[in-house]
């Protein structure tokens, strides 16, 4: 399917919906709302997403709910989308919710925590678990309602000025990274930074940071960062999964009618496949690429891994503690991550690994000229 193409009928992640096209135009009053991302056009898949969107909406309804995207900085900068949604400047915004930690943690939990869920697992808990139910219960608090709308898939570690060989060349290492994983990053001895993407190349080139995580190889391509930054670390054990998402101003949410409010949620659902579908599509080429370039590939140290999880379960001890709003939504989504995880190693988890393994040999179709 063309990603930038939203037909009547959409198979959505766990659910469908069937889309009447005449009987929705011919119904539908003419809304016209404005959408700022957090990101730039040149990272077109992040920012495809907020696109989608409004493009789905625009075709479902012939035009009559008209959704004008802005790239981060043409109205507010992209870290601020969020706050021009609250404040009525647009009506929504494509985003990542813990871009908005310094509010409260709990905005962390709408699109990922450390040692989290992985992109399944997220969509199972959001769609079926009551993790929309929960999250919105808090964002409606805050003037706004939220909406799935994108995921990156598990990323990757982030780029290193120079290699890490154990938990101790991680102390004093400044390093730009997002939402909670700074926190605990902060707990090894790291120094966390928060840069917008078109910032973290020349922060890395001039010294300024020494460390960068921001996706995966398609994105991180894009960005040049292996030309200063060899060492390509992996997994990005802060980000399992990255829900992108849609926060649309509570107010202007309610004055939706119905229809609109469906056409809405079930672009944002469409928005959330294709994404993934376009990263799992590109990322294996990208990845190819950069280690053709001189990206060097390194798994972190187990050290590191143990370290990071300790203090991770640390923090979110605390943040139970401190943060009332916090442990009925985290509650949820760890009761289900017991359950998400235990049934991956039945099935999903062995049969990826016997594929994995046939790959590393040589043994797959392709790789045999079958």
């Amino acid at each position: 399917m063309d990603r930038r193409r939203f037909l009547g009928t959409a198979g959505l992640a766990g659910a469908s919906a069937t889309l009447a096209m005449p009987a929705i135009a011919q119904g539908n009053e003419k809304v016209q709302w404005r959408m700022t991302s957090s990101f730039p056009p040149s990272l077109d898949t992040i920012f495809g997403g907020g696109q989608d969107v409004a493009k789905y909406v625009r075709e479902a309804t012939n035009g009559a709910f008209d959704i004008q995207v802005f790239s981060a900085g043409e109205i507010v900068p992209g870290l601020q989308a969020a706050d021009a949604v609250q404040n009525g400047t647009v009506e929504m915004c494509h985003t990542a919710a813990y871009y908005y930690v310094g509010k409260s943690p709990t905005w962390a939990l709408g699109a990922v925590i450390p040692y989290g869920l992985d992109n399944r697992g997220m969509n199972a808990w959001l769609y079926y678990g009551g993790g929309m139910d929960l999250l919105n219960a808090f964002y409606n608090e805050n003037g706004l309602h939220y909406l799935p709308a994108g995921n990156t898939g598990t990323q990757m570690g982030g780029w290193f000025r120079r290699e890490i060989g154990s938990l101790e060349d991680m102390k004093g290492l400044q390093m730009r990274i997002a939402g909670l994983a700074g926190r605990v990053m902060e707990q090894i001895g790291v120094v966390p930074q928060q840069i917008a993407g078109g910032d973290i190349y020349p922060a890395l080139e001039r010294g300024t940071i020494d460390a960068a995580e921001w996706i995966g190889p398609y994105d991180d391509e894009k960005l040049g960062f292996y030309q200063v930054a060899p060492y390509y670390y992996y997994p990005g054990f802060w980000e399992g999964n990255l829900a992108l998402n849609c926060f649309i101003n509570k107010q202007a949410w309610d004055g939706l009618s119905d229809t609109n409010r469906y056409v809405l949620e079930t672009a944002c659902r469409a928005a959330n496949t294709e994404m993934m579908a376009e990263y799992d599509f590109k990322n294996p080429t990208a990845l190819r690429s950069l280690v053709t370039n001189g990206a060097q590939l390194r798994a972190f140290p187990e050290d590191v891994l143990n370290a990071t999880y300790d203090a991770t379960l640390q923090l979110y001890s605390d943040l139970k503690g401190s943060d009332p709003s916090w442990g009925k939504i985290y509650d949820s989504m760890m009761a289900f991550q017991a359950e998400h995880f235990l049934w991956q190693q039945v099935a999903e988890s062995t049969f990826a690994q016997f594929m994995q393994n046939k790959q590393k040999q040589g043994q797959l179709p392709a790789q045999r000229g079958q």
